[in-house]
């Protein structure tokens, strides 16, 4: 059996599970409702407060998707009690970021601001003007949102030191500087 597969997943009393006929699971709770289509080889049950999944067999793609749903459904608990949040830090000479109502300007080096608006389910925090925190309750789209800002302007690895690279990073990502060309005598 997988390991975190086996596992059983405990449901706060403030969060509703359901599935339905077509293998949809839906957890409600008080940040919000998401929903997954469960694969038909996987199979999830309610006991109690507790969810427990379940596979056909021992092949391998079941195994893999055994653990898979186990987390995604996890998450999905997570996510609707406590949610999920990502840190983004914008590092340079005059880089900014600022909230203006439900968009994230942002200048970093280039000739216009860039403007960014909060997708559903989203909430985007500015701290200082160098401090970008992306909360929402659905783990996959915070991801999603602080990769595409993180996009506008990726650390340089071609700065002479970490400290220098310039860009929008994660917090606490460690920015490896390569080698730049040597000019040739």
């Amino acid at each position: 059996m997988s390991r975190i597969g086996r596992k059983a997943i405990p449901v706060p009393a403030s969060v509703k599970v359901s599935i339905d006929a077509d293998k949809v699971i839906t957890v409600k709770g008080p940040k919000g409702e998401l929903k997954h289509k469960i694969n038909p080889e996987i199979t999830v049950e309610i006991n109690g407060n507790e969810i427990v999944c379940s596979r056909s067999s021992e092949e391998k793609n079941h195994r893999a998707l055994h653990g898979l749903t186990r987390v995604l459904i996890s998450n999905m608990v997570i996510g609707v009690t406590d949610g999920f949040s990502k840190t983004l830090e914008v590092v340079g000479v005059g880089y900014r970021a600022e909230k203006k109502g439900n968009a994230l300007q942002l200048n970093v080096g280039y000739s216009h601001p860039i403007i960014f608006e909060e997708p559903e389910g989203i909430k985007i925090d500015v701290q200082g003007q160098n401090t970008i925190v992306v909360n929402g309750y659905d783990k996959v789209k915070v991801g999603e949102v602080a990769a595409k800002i993180r996009s506008f302007r990726k650390p340089n690895p071609y700065a002479d030191s970490a400290a220098l690279a310039k860009g929008i990073r994660y917090q606490g990502e460690r920015i490896i500087v390569k080698e730049g060309k040597k000019a040739s005598k």
